[in-house]
């Protein structure tokens, strides 16, 4: 009995037809002498009918049915009585009236619900994947992964772009996260390890002459991880020739309109807006800000460095700054200002100042270290009216932004300001290309060793590498970011003075990177690429509350996949064959 019909495609035009169908039995219901069955497939449900007056054998096989058996039918379509009509479902005005049926398989009591709007536990869902896979919900969200890489594929190749794939085994280099190591049987001692990203390789490409190139490609990066980030995912790999900032901004903003368009039927506007890093940090606190909602910080240095209050006289004098954000109409309770200090506190405050705004001022035990005159020029510069609640931080600025970008983002969800259905769009440009660590007492890649420095901050190199911009730019939806790139670096001298400035000696830069500085000297072309999260943009776009709902195969916050109890210890024979020890820290692994 093979198919010739999915579930949910029958409507009243195949009224008469005999159909084959087969599925997953969602609910089965007996009423004496006729059994109704949800008959389920991906594409949605058809009502079968066992009636024991037309059949009375295949009515008795029918009382043995469970949820989730899968089973074959053939029946004729029926045009369903107008009080029973279902409007719910799209096949819900035809059923279809048994004549052959077989139990191709039995199945237990599922230990999850294979159904949408359940409350399971995740830990559940993710043990039990196939299970949870089987609902509807999750079903569509696999589809809709599915229609939106498709039509990435389309758009680019549309475009001129070429999909061309990069070994999943190659070199360890650094590239800001740990590697995923995998030991060489062939050379003992040796390890290849999973790529971070394929950026070496798509350079290469570029001085291979492929112009424009793509891949959805896998990733893997060793690190801790959050609700939109795993140790595996995919991203939409990009890189271009004889190109420079905006025509790689061009592009993508083209494709993500394109994608929006195909799949969600939403139109975006063009061109999305930019912002600098500068400018993000100082009116934001992140470098990812969320412009669904207001609350902007305010610079107030220069109204209280005379004042009395020590912590913020104190912060300054040492070269700090003094930031707020006026919660605006938040009316909070102290409870609520203590429970914000708390929040501030653990991400290492040292405090959260505060004055409420009433019908005679401000109020806050702070009132008696400053003149009225600044409070009530602080009160003009936070916009202070009634019912606000000003916040303010003090500490160095780069820890006083960080602090106040997550306090904005708390009193976003808090005060309820952060509505659905938005597509807040921004480019981030103007990043500084190094940042000085002083632990490891060298500058760090705000992107990676490959990144081009904007040509006219090329002077600033020998004198003041913490002032050279960044030809780099992300890509930020919502308050997070879903894409990043730059224009690299095409010259040898270059890219060798770049790892200079990064620390390496030429030993170790030849020793890490030598092949791609060989390939420089072979005519690289200027290029520059981007890639895409497909993972969380997909999350995104799908108002998913985390990357594993729509990834089929996650891991849970701890790495670990409870499906197949992976990462699981191996043979001892595995590990002679590599030439492996191994030394677990007390108490075991």
């Amino acid at each position: 009995m093979k198919k010739t019909h999915d579930c949910g495609t029958l409507r009243l035009t195949n009224v008469g037809d005999s159909v084959s169908l087969s599925g997953w039995i969602q609910v089965r219901r007996d009423h004496g002498g006729v059994i109704f069955v949800d008959l389920r497939d991906r594409t949605g449900i058809a009502q079968v009918v066992f009636d024991c007056e037309r059949n009375k054998e295949i009515f008795q096989l029918a009382q043995t049915l469970r949820s989730e058996f899968v089973i074959s039918i053939v029946g004729e379509v029926t045009a369903r009585s107008q009080e029973t009509v279902n409007p719910k479902i799209p096949t819900g005005e035809v059923e279809v009236f048994t004549e052959e049926l077989e139990i191709l398989n039995v199945s237990k009591t599922p230990p999850i619900y294979v159904e949408d709007d359940k409350d399971v536990d995740e830990n559940l869902r993710l043990k039990y994947r196939y299970l949870d896979l089987r609902r509807p919900e999750m079903q569509k969200k696999l589809f809709m992964r599915h229609n939106i890489i498709k039509k990435i594929r389309d758009y680019l190749d549309d475009k001129g772009f070429w999909e061309v794939e990069t070994p999943v085994l190659t070199r360890s280099t650094p590239e800001g996260a740990r590697d995923y190591l995998v030991p060489s049987r062939m050379k003992p001692g040796s390890f290849y390890a999973l790529p971070q990203s394929p950026q070496l390789f798509k350079q290469l490409l570029m001085v291979a002459g492929m112009e424009k190139y793509f891949q959805i490609v896998r990733c893997f990066r060793d690190e801790d991880l959050r609700a939109d980030r795993q140790p595996e995912f995919t991203q939409l790999d990009m890189e271009m020739s004889f190109v420079d900032t905006e025509d790689i901004l061009a592009y993508i903003e083209g494709l993500v309109q394109h994608i929006y368009r195909e799949v969600l039927g939403v139109e975006l506007t063009l061109p999305f807006p930019r912002m600098s890093y500068g400018e993000a940090m100082e009116r934001y606190g992140s470098d990812k800000p969320d412009l669904r909602f207001g609350l902007e910080i305010k610079e107030v240095s220069d109204l209280v460095s005379d004042s009395q209050f020590k912590v913020f006289t104190g912060a300054i004098k040492k070269g700090g700054i003094v930031r707020g954000i006026n919660a605006k109409g938040a009316a909070f309770s102290r409870k609520d200002v203590d429970d914000l200090t708390e929040f501030c506190i653990r991400l290492g405050a040292k405090g959260l100042a505060w004055f409420m705004v009433g019908p005679e001022g401000l109020k806050s035990p702070l009132l008696k270290f400053f003149t009225s005159e600044r409070l009530e020029q602080l009160s003009q510069r936070m916009e202070a009216q009634e019912g606000d609640v000003l916040l303010f931080v003090a500490d160095v600025k780069e820890k006083a932004e960080e602090i106040l970008g997550h306090l904005r983002n708390q009193l976003g969800h808090k005060m309820d300001l952060i509505k659905g259905g938005e597509n807040n769009f921004l480019w981030l440009i103007d990043f500084p290309l190094l940042t000085y660590d002083p632990e490891e007492k060298r500058y760090v890649a705000n992107h990676h060793p490959f990144t081009s420095p904007r040509e006219e901050d090329i002077k600033l190199m020998d004198s003041e590498p913490e002032k050279i911009r960044a030809q780099a730019y992300d890509l930020v939806l919502n308050g997070l970011e879903v894409g990043g790139g730059s224009i690299r670096i095409h010259r040898r001298e270059m890219q060798e003075k770049m790892f200079e400035l990064l620390g390496f000696s030429n030993d170790e830069a030849y020793e890490q990177f030598g092949f791609l500085l060989q390939a420089f000297e072979y005519g690289t072309p200027p290029h520059g690429g981007i890639a895409l999260g497909l993972d969380r943009l997909i999350m995104l776009m799908l108002g998913a509350s985390s990357i594993r709902e729509v990834i089929p195969f996650p891991k849970t916050a701890g790495g670990s996949c409870l499906l197949t109890d992976a990462p699981a210890p191996v043979e001892e024979k595995q590990l002679e064959d590599l030439h492996i020890g191994l030394k677990l820290p007390e108490g075991g692994a």
